[in-house]
């Protein structure tokens, strides 16, 4: 199967294709829409979700300038208001400029940011990018899953790949037309249940080309990858989350909401972005 001059590649579906090469096909190449049930119980599971999506728009309409108190409102139901009252006691802005630089500094929430890589387009949504003095950028990224992930566990998403990556190679019209230096950017999670303990990933130049290495050769593996080719994961673990696993032969039951290592983030963790909307970034 050839992919289509017009895929884009994201962060959400090159993780797919690594956890899962038939998830990958079936979701992003053959479309399939398969009800199964991700994770048990199913109300909990959506109302998580629904809250997660909820708090992103409530960060991102802050962020813009609209004033807490306006957005409480619709902060009332748990976790939500607990999320949300992390978010205005810890403030994580806080945690890039100061402070007393919290007001001037450029931030630019919910920002996307596109380039050509190995043929195809590599494209990531940013929930928040802050340029503080002398260009130094810090990437925001809010997680509201039950359980934190390991330091580990994130060092190795695609996600901590793919937006360090594309903002350097992207982002310079950001930066008064120069490119962001790797040794100056960083990438931060803040975790909505444990705000005190946010994970920060710094960049190199070293691990910049290791990055573009590692997203090329990805990228060619799955361009060349035949109809057949796309097996399924060894790691059955997983199918417990994945809508298609009654498909593959991997079982009926679903997985349980609270393990965070394998199933997928709440909120906009994916997406599916239709390039003409995006403003091009030219090279």
């Amino acid at each position: 199967m050839t992919l289509p001059p017009e895929f884009q590649f994201s962060q959400a579906n090159l993780q797919d294709y690594l956890e899962c090469p038939r998830r990958f096909q079936l979701r992003y190449l053959l479309h399939v829409s398969w009800p199964a049930i991700q994770t048990e119980p199913v109300v909990e599971q959506e109302r998580h979700m629904q809250q997660g999506a909820a708090f992103h728009r409530l960060v991102q309409q802050h962020l813009t300038g609209i004033p807490a108190e306006w957005l409480a409102p619709f902060a009332a139901e748990e976790p939500l208001s607990r999320w949300w009252q992390h978010y205005l006691d810890y403030r994580p802005l806080t945690l890039v400029a100061g402070p007393g630089a919290v007001a001037a500094v450029p931030r630019y929430p919910e920002l996307t940011l596109t380039a050509p890589l190995a043929g195809f387009r590599l494209v990531a949504k940013y929930d928040l990018l802050v340029v503080a003095a002398g260009g130094r950028a810090t990437i925001l990224d809010w997680k509201t899953s039950l359980q934190r992930p390991t330091r580990q566990r994130l060092a190795e998403t695609m996600q901590t790949c793919v937006y360090r990556f594309l903002l350097i190679r992207a982002g310079a019209y950001l930066n008064g037309g120069q490119p962001f230096i790797p040794e100056q950017t960083e990438m931060l999670y803040w975790f909505a249940e444990t705000p005190e303990a946010p994970e920060r990933f710094p960049y190199s130049t070293a691990q910049l080309h290791a990055d573009e290495a590692r997203l090329t050769d990805l990228i060619g593996q799955l361009a060349a990858l035949p109809e057949d080719g796309f097996g399924v994961t060894s790691e059955e673990r997983r199918c417990r989350f994945c809508p298609y696993r009654s498909l593959c032969d991997r079982g009926v039951a679903a997985g349980e909401l609270g393990d965070a290592e394998i199933m997928p983030e709440a909120g906009p963790a994916t997406f599916d972005l239709d390039f003409e909307q995006i403003a091009e970034i030219a090279f």
